[in-house]
C-alpha cells in the first residue's frame, strides 16, 4: 500500500518546518549557547562531563531533584508536600530540553502544558488533601508511537508530518493521566521502528549520552538516551524484537519487556503492528534507573485494571511477591548458551561470566544449558525474521520521497546463518500454519528445559555486543528469541567495556553483525538479561532484584 510520492524539495520543507516548530517550543533561557555547544568534549562522554551542571540552566534544587531521587522517592515527597509537582516537572522539563539539544532524543515536547498540568495537580492536593492517583505529579516520558491528544505522532516518517495531531490518547496515556502522571515529552525512534539505531529524517539521530560516537539503540533509543541523561526518571518504550532492551543495554539503564498485552498497547499509531494476523506481538514496558522503579510502573498500571482502557489488554492482575526477604532467595539459574553464529564480544562475555561467578558464590544454583539443535539461536532468529516478512505493509517512506537512513538501508537480518525455516512460496495459510508449528516446537523445547532443570530464571546477554558505532548494531538474536516466545525479560546494567581487559578485536562483516573495536567502545555500559516464562513477569522482576543485589 503506497501513496503518491511528493517532490524532494517538499519533504525537506516539511522537515524544516517541523524542526523550527519544535525548536521554538524550547524557552530561550533553557537553550545552550553556541559557545557552550562548541565546548562539548570531542570524545562524546556527555554524562561524565557533567554538562547539565556546567550549563547553569538548572538551579541547585533542580539538579538535586533530577539526580538524587528515584521515582518511588519522588512520589513520596510529592504526596507528602516535600516537593511540588511544578518544581519536579520544571526540573525534568529543563533537563529534557538540554538532553534534546545534545542528543536529539525527543520528537515532541510540550513543556508549558506539562507545567500547567503540574500546577493543577498541586492545587488539587492542597484543596482536597489527597492525591489524584498513585503517580500524582510524577513526570513520565513516552515513546513517539503513543498517541497524545493534540500532539503529532509521526514515528519518524516524513509522510506523517502531513497528518493532523492525534485526536485521542492511547490507552496507556489515558491510564497514566488518570493515575496522576505528568506527560511532557515523546521520544525518538528509527525510521520503520525496526532498526538498532534511532535515526530518521525528521528528528535526526539520537546519540548515546555515555559516548555520542556510539548508538543509543533502537527502537526506543530516545527513551534510553533521555533516561540515561536523567531527563526522565521513568520512561515507556515498546519492544517487538528488543526495542526496550537494546536501548537499555546501550545506555546503561534498566529496561523491562513484559509479556504482551499486560501493559495496554491499544491506540498507538496505526500500522506499527499487524492486527488480526498471527505473529510476534509487541509489548509496552518501562525504562528506569532502578528495578524498584520498573516494578513501580508495572504494579501501578496492572493494579489499575488496564482491561478497562484497552480491549486487548490482559485482565491478569499484579501479584505481589515477598521482596522483604529478598536476601534469602536462592535461585536455580539457567545460562543461555553462546551461539557460534552470534559470538559474544569480549566485554559482554566477561561481564556475563563475572555475574555468573558472583551468583555462584552467593549460593545460587547455576546450570549451563547445552546448545541443542531444537533451541538453536540462529534458526529461531530466522523464524522470527520470517514472521516479520509476511502480511500487508504500508510504505510510508515512498509516500514522501524521503531516502532510507543508513541503518534501514542495510536491512540487517539473520539470513546469513541459513535459509528461511518455511518455504516462502507456500500459499499464505499453509505458510502461517508451518510457521506456527515451528514456533510451537521451539516453545515446547524450552518448556522441557524449564521443567527438567527446575529453573527459576534464565540468565544471558542482552546482545552479543555493547553499544557500537552508528549503523552497525545488526540483528538482535539474544532479544528477539524472547519476543518469539513472549517471555518477559529484564535488562540489568552491569559493568563496562574496557580496552585494557577486553583487548582482542573481533572483525566481523558489519552487514551481518557488528565487529568489536576495543578503543571505540571503551567505557560503554555492559548488561545482563533475566528471563522467565510467559505471564511470570512478577517472578522475573523478583528474581532480577535478587540477582541485581547479589552481583552489584
Amino acid at each position: 500500500m503506497t501513496r503518491s510520492p511528493v517532490p524532494q524539495a517538499d519533504w525537506r520543507a516539511l522537515v524544516a518546518a517541523k524542526r523550527k516548530q519544535l525548536d521554538a517550543q524550547i524557552p530561550l533561557e533553557w537553550r545552550l549557547s553556541d559557545d557552550f555547544l562548541a565546548s562539548v568534549p570531542a570524545d562524546g562522554h556527555l554524562i561524565e562531563a557533567d554538562l547539565v551542571r556546567q550549563s547553569g540552566i538548572l538551579a541547585d534544587k533542580e539538579l538535586d531533584i533530577t539526580e538524587n531521587y528515584s521515582a518511588v522517592d519522588l512520589l513520596q515527597r510529592l504526596s507528602g508536600g516535600g516537593f511540588s509537582s511544578v518544581d519536579v516537572t520544571t526540573a525534568f522539563c529543563k533537563r529534557a530540553a538540554i538532553a534534546q539539544q545534545l542528543t536529539s532524543c525527543l520528537t515532541e515536547h510540550w513543556f508549558k502544558k506539562a507545567i500547567k498540568r503540574a500546577q493543577f495537580l498541586d492545587e488539587y492536593l492542597a484543596r482536597e488533601n489527597k492525591v489524584v492517583g498513585p503517580l500524582h505529579g510524577l513526570p513520565i516520558s513516552i515513546k513517539d508511537s503513543f498517541c497524545v491528544e493534540g500532539i503529532q505522532s509521526t514515528v519518524g516518517y516524513v509522510s506523517l508530518l502531513r497528518e493532523e495531531p492525534a485526536s485521542h490518547d492511547s490507552a496507556l496515556v489515558e491510564m497514566l493521566l488518570d493515575l496522576g502522571a505528568v506527560l511532557y515529552v515523546k521520544t525518538n525512534i528509527p525510521q520503520t521502528m525496526m532498526a538498532g539505531d534511532s535515526d530518521n529524517n525528521i528528528f535526526g539521530r539520537t546519540l548515546n549520552p555515555h559516548n555520542t560516537n556510539l548508538t543509543a539503540g533502537g527502537s526506543s533509543g530516545g527513551e534510553g538516551a533521555l533516561v540515561a541523561f536523567r531527563g526522565s526518571i521513568l520512561g515507556v518504550g515498546t519492544d517487538i524484537a528488543g526495542s526496550i532492551r537494546i536501548p537499555s543495554l546501550c545506555c546503561g539503564v534498566y529496561g523491562f519487556k513484559p509479556t504482551s498485552d499486560r501493559i495496554p498497547w491499544g491506540g498507538q499509531v496505526p500500522g506499527l503492528a499487524i492486527q488480526g494476523i498471527p505473529g510476534i506481538k509487541p509489548s509496552a514496558g518501562p525504562l528506569a534507573h532502578s528495578l524498584e522503579d520498573i516494578e513501580l510502573f508495572m504494579a501501578t498500571v496492572l493494579k489499575a485494571q488496564p482491561w478497562k482502557y484497552d480491549v486487548t489488554a490482559s485482565a491478569a492482575p499484579w501479584q505481589n511477591l515477598p521482596h522483604h526477604d529478598i536476601s534469602q532467595g536462592r535461585l536455580t539459574i539457567g545460562i543461555v548458551p553462546e551461539s557460534k553464529d552470534f559470538p559474544l564480544h569480549p566485554p559482554v562475555r566477561r561481564s556475563l561470566q563475572s555475574a555468573i561467578t558472583s551468583l555462584s558464590q552467593r549460593g545460587h544454583r547455576i546450570i549451563h544449558l547445552p546448545d541443542e539443535p531444537s533451541r538453536d539461536l540462529a534458526c529461531v532468529s530466522r523464524l522470527a525474521f520470517q514472521y516479520f516478512t509476511y502480511g500487508p505493509h504500508i510504505d510510508h517512506i515512498a509516500a514522501s520521497g524521503e531516502p532510507l537512513v543508513p541503518s534501514v538501508a542495510k536491512m540487517s537480518s539473520p539470513m546469513f546463518t541459513g535459509p528461511f525455516p518455511v518455504d516462502m512460496d507456500l500459499p499464505p495459510f499453509e505458510k502461517i500454519e508451518a510457521l506456527h508449528r515451528l514456533r510451537h516446537e521451539y516453545a515446547d523445547a524450552w518448556r522441557k528445559v524449564w521443567v527438567e532443570n527446575g529453573l527459576d530464571v534464565i540468565l544471558g546477554p542482552g546482545a552479543q555486543n555493547t553499544a557500537v558505532p552508528h549503523d552497525t548494531f545488526g540483528w538482535p538474536p539474544y532479544t528477539v528469541v524472547w519476543n518469539l516466545l513472549d517471555y518477559p525479560a529484564c535488562i540489568i546494567p552491569y559493568g563496562k567495556a574496557s580496552k585494557e581487559l577486553d583487548s582482542v578485536p573481533m572483525v566481523i562483516d558489519d552487514v551481518v553483525q557488528p565487529s568489536y573495536d576495543p578503543d571505540a567502545v571503551d567505557g560503554a555500559p555492559c548488561a545482563i538479561q533475566v528471563i522467565t516464562p510467559r505471564f511470570q513477569d512478577e517472578k522475573c522482576l523478583y528474581a532480577a532484584r535478587i540477582i541485581d543485589q547479589d552481583i552489584q
